[in-house]
C-alpha cells in the first residue's frame, strides 16, 4: 500500500472507530431500565426486553449493509445507521406517559438497534479491506471502541439521568444529540479503497478463494462458525443485562452496580483488541477456541463465586464476549475470502441474533420460583459455551486435514 493509501486508510480507520464510540451505546441499556421502568410504570421484563429486540434488529441491519456494501457508498450507509440511531434514542425520549411497552421496541430497539448494525458492519468491513495484511489490528481496534462505549456512557448517563437538571428524557435527547453531530461529521471519512478517480479500487483477491453468501452457507465450516458464534455469546447475553441485580447475591454491594458494568465494558473492549493479536500469534480458529473454554470455565465458576471473585469471573466472561466480535469477522474472511466479507459476516451474525432470541427464552425456564438460585442457569450456559468449543475443535481438525 503505498504511502497516500496508507494515510487514507488511517483516517478511515481513526473516523470509523470514533463513530464506533457512540455506536456502542447499545451496550449501555442495564443503566436505562429501571428508570425507564419507573418513568412509564411498565413491567421491568418488559424493559429488559428491548435489547433483546435491539440486538436482533442489530443483526438485521449487519445484514443489509453487507448486501448494500457492493451498490452504496460506504459513507452513506454509515450517515443512515447514524441518523437511525440518534432518531430512535429522540424518538424515545418522546414517548408519552401513556405508551405501551412495545413502543419502546420500535423507537429504541427497531430504529435504534436497524441504524447501529447497518453503520457496524459498514465501518468493520472498510477497515478490513484498507488494511488487508493487518487485519487482525485493524478489525481490532475498529470493534474496540465500541466495547469502550459503556465505559463511557453508563456512568454518564447514570449521572444524568439522576440529576435534577437532567432526568430521563433530556439526557436520552442530548445523547442523541451528540451521536447525530458525530455522525455528520465523520461519516464522510468511512469509504471503501478508490482508485486516483474516485471509483472503488480493483483488488486482488487470487491469493485466496472468494465465496459468495449463497455458496457459505452449502459449507459445512459455515455452520460450524455459525453455531460456536451463537453458543459463545449465550453467557454474556443472560448475565450482562441483570448485572446489577445479580451483584447482591454474590455478595457484592448493590451500590456497586454502575461499576460493575464499567468493569465488564472494560473487558469487553479490551477482549476486542486483544483477541484479534492473539489470533494473529496461536491462528484465529485456536483464539476461538481458547475464549470458548475460558466462558465456560468463566461461567461455571460463577456457581460459586463471590465477592472480587464474582467480578473476576464477569470480566472474563465479557472479555470472551468482546473479543468474538473482533476474531469472528477475521475467521469469516479466513473461510471464505474478504471479497464479500460484509454480506458472509452477517450471515455469520444470523448464529448472533439466534443466541438472542433462544438462550434468555430457555435459560429463563429453569427459574421454578422467585426465590431460585442461578446454579442450573450457569451450569446450563457453562455446557452451552463448552458444546461451542467441541464444535470449534472440529472446525480447527478439519482445516488441518485440508491443508
Amino acid at each position: 500500500m503505498s504511502e497516500t493509501k496508507s494515510n487514507q486508510g488511517v483516517k478511515v480507520l481513526i473516523a470509523g472507530s470514533i463513530l464506533q464510540l457512540f455506536l456502542g451505546v447499545i451496550y449501555v441499556w442495564s443503566v436505562f431500565v429501571n428508570p425507564v421502568k419507573t418513568a412509564f410504570n411498565w413491567d421491568v421484563n418488559d424493559v429488559k426486553f428491548t435489547v433483546n429486540i435491539m440486538l436482533c434488529c442489530f443483526v438485521l441491519g449487519i445484514l443489509t449493509a453487507g448486501k448494500l456494501q457492493t451498490k452504496v457508498k460506504a459513507s452513506y450507509i454509515v450517515l443512515t445507521g447514524g441518523v437511525m440511531m440518534a432518531a430512535g434514542m429522540f424518538a424515545t425520549s418522546m414517548l408519552s406517559a401513556s405508551a405501551p411497552s412495545w413502543s419502546i421496541w420500535i423507537t429504541y430497539g427497531i430504529i435504534g438497534g436497524f441504524g447501529v448494525g447497518l453503520a457496524y458492519n459498514t465501518i468493520i468491513s472498510s477497515a478490513q479491506k484498507w488494511f488487508p495484511k493487518k487485519r487482525g489490528l485493524a478489525t481490532g481496534i475498529s470493534v474496540f471502541t465500541f466495547g469502550f462505549s459503556s465505559v463511557i456512557f453508563a456512568p454518564l448517563a447514570t449521572q444524568m439521568i439522576e440529576s435534577e437538571t437532567f432526568g430521563l428524557k433530556l439526557t436520552l435527547q442530548i445523547l442523541a444529540a451528540a451521536f447525530l453531530v458525530a455522525t455528520l461529521a465523520l461519516f464522510a471519512f468511512v469509504k471503501l479503497p478508490e482508485n486516483a478517480a474516485g471509483s472503488p479500487a480493483v483488488i486482488d483477491y487470487s491469493a485466496q478463494e472468494q465465496y459468495t453468501t449463497g455458496q457459505i452457507l452449502k459449507k459445512v465450516d459455515f455452520y460450524l462458525i455459525f453455531f460456536a458464534m451463537m453458543f459463545l455469546t449465550a453467557s454474556f447475553f443472560i448475565i450482562n443485562p441483570s448485572l446489577k441485580l445479580l451483584a447482591p447475591m454474590h455478595g457484592i454491594d448493590a451500590n456497586f452496580g454502575v461499576t460493575l458494568v464499567m468493569i465488564a465494558g472494560l473487558a469487553n473492549s479490551a477482549g476486542r483488541l486483544v483477541v484479534p493479536l492473539l489470533g494473529e500469534k496461536i491462528g484465529r480458529r485456536g483464539a476461538v477456541l481458547t475464549i470458548l473454554i475460558i466462558t465456560a470455565l468463566g461461567t461455571a465458576s460463577l456457581c460459586m463465586a463471590e465477592g472480587a471473585l464474582f467480578i473476576v469471573a464477569i470480566a472474563a466472561v465479557a472479555f470472551c464476549y468482546g473479543g468474538s466480535s473482533g476474531i469472528f469477522p477475521l475467521v469469516t474472511a479466513d473461510h471464505f475470502g474478504l471479497k464479500n466479507i460484509g454480506a458472509n459476516y452477517g450471515a455469520v451474525m444470523v448464529g448472533f441474533m439466534m443466541s438472542v432470541l433462544l438462550f434468555p427464552y430457555i435459560v429463563g425456564q429453569l427459574d421454578t420460583s422467585a426465590g431460585a438460585d442461578n446454579t442450573m442457569k450457569y451450569m446450563v450456559l457453562a455446557g452451552i459455551a463448552a458444546a461451542g468449543a467441541v464444535l470449534t475443535t472440529v472446525l480447527i481438525l478439519r482445516a488441518r486435514k485440508n491443508k
